[in-house]
């Protein structure tokens, strides 16, 4: 059969017509809503049957018409798949049947691998001592999904610093599910006007132009966003942050480091639910200040630059970048940060970029972590290593692996090998704390 002309010209001039993505598929949401059906179900029914979810009988379905019994279930029905053998994508949790004893979550994204909050640890810390615990749900946010297991925290009922309701915390808490929020030309962010052409989360692909914008960094809510199961009580006041992401961002960092090119705002969005975390100058705050707040300065600059680890100061700017300890460029320019990612992505702080700044997470990761309070290390220790192990598996006493396998704090470190560390290595506060000799 003859191939009609019409459709051999409509093949040819296809790859011209479709969006430049720089060799990445296009996501589900691409900046914007996926299409509905991806989500909700339109006539209360799956797969030919009626919709029957967390114990309500045939027929009653969802709230929202969602697939899953809940919102954050909803979103795993993608970003959680079993099988997968290494970090995957957009892929942001492991099931907890595929983390027996000792082997750690497979997800590797900037954010961390919700699969933590899976994970609980007993140890002795020394002669004598009684047993120490980190139970899972200390590992980070805890969403709750239960179809997948996932349940509110134990011991908060609501949002460190601020009141945003421990059991209506989910993935549209901060994810804005229908990409409402959009990046124009000039930087600003709104929620109506131009059509979102793409992304705006990447170092690559589409950019706004005169009649298009780009999707917020990572779909997150800004001024005015709260879910609709909440109600506006609980409206953010600060848009979300200048950020843009490498294509690969959840890999192994065994051999290179991933870098995310964090502009500004970070911490200021954060404090849409945790506004009295930081501390402001007002005098109403208790904890590190981030942010604005927080520059790192002349002297820390240049001593973040050259701190490679415990006892070294050899580095140089152009190869001190540790994804353990982020920070802020201090600049909305989307271009530097796009060239920071794609061209030097091995580059420390600069004040030719803009104000280099301390943020949320600096220290601490969006989702989850291996560590307590979602933190990039172990803070609960003086040793990230010590006799160049990140963990004493199988020892008596365990003061610096705490009930942690090699294999999980390898994971909980995203693969960093040990040995690229001081043997008796301390907590990566010193990235930025120590004066300079």
């Amino acid at each position: 059969m003859k191939t009609p002309k019409a459709i051999l010209a409509l093949l040819v001039l296809l790859p011209a017509l479709l969006p430049a993505t720089g060799g990445r598929s296009l996501a589900f949401h691409e900046g914007g809503a996926g299409e509905c059906e991806g989500c909700h179900t339109m006539h209360n029914s799956e797969g030919g049957f009626a919709v029957a979810s967390n114990g309500r009988p045939a027929g009653m379905g969802n709230r929202y018409l969602l697939k899953g019994g809940d919102s954050s279930s909803t979103c795993l029905n993608c970003h959680e798949k079993a099988g997968d053998v290494g970090p995957t994508s957009y892929h942001v949790s492991t099931p907890g049947s595929e983390m027996p004893f000792g082997v750690p979550p497979k997800q590797l994204g900037p954010g961390g691998d919700f699969g933590w909050l899976r994970k609980s640890y007993t140890w002795i810390p020394a002669f004598g001592s009684t047993l120490s615990n980190s139970e899972g749900d200390r590992h980070g946010h805890n969403v709750v999904a239960g179809d997948y297991g996932y349940l509110q925290d134990a011991l908060k009922m609501t949002a460190p610093g601020g009141s945003y309701p421990a059991a209506s915390l989910s993935c549209v808490a901060c994810h804005d599910p229908h990409g409402r929020y959009r990046r124009d030309q000039d930087g600003s962010i709104a929620v109506t006007g131009k059509p979102i052409r793409g992304s705006g989360s990447y170092a690559i692909g589409a950019e706004p132009d005169a009649a298009m914008a780009v999707g917020a960094y990572r779909l997150l809510g800004g001024n005015g966003y709260y879910p609709k199961s909440l109600g506006p009580a609980f409206s953010f006041i600060n848009g979300p942050p200048a950020a843009v992401a490498p294509a690969d961002y959840n890999r192994s960092e065994s051999t290179t480091a991933t870098r995310v090119a964090y502009g500004q705002g970070m911490s200021e969005w954060c404090r849409n639910c945790h506004p009295n975390i930081h501390r402001d100058g007002s005098g109403g705050g208790l904890v590190h200040p981030a942010g604005t707040e927080a520059p790192l300065g002349g002297v820390m600059v240049d001593y973040y630059n050259r701190y490679i680890k415990t006892g070294d100061l050899s580095g140089v700017e152009a190869t001190s970048w540790l994804s353990l300890v982020p920070f802020e460029a201090g600049t909305n320019n989307y271009a530097l940060l796009r060239n920071i990612v794609t061209a030097t992505p091995t580059k420390g702080p600069s004040t030719a970029d803009g104000t280099p700044r301390v943020m949320c997470l600096t220290c601490h990761r969006a989702h989850a972590s291996g560590w307590d309070g979602a933190t990039r290390w172990n803070t609960k220790t003086p040793y990230v290593t010590y006799s160049g192990k990140y963990s004493q598996e199988g020892e008596a006493y365990q003061p610096y692996g705490q009930g942690r396998s090699e294999m999980e704090a390898l994971r909980a470190y995203y693969d960093r090998p040990a040995s690229l560390f001081s043997p008796e290595q301390a907590a990566l506060c010193t990235k930025c704390h120590t004066s300079v000799p």
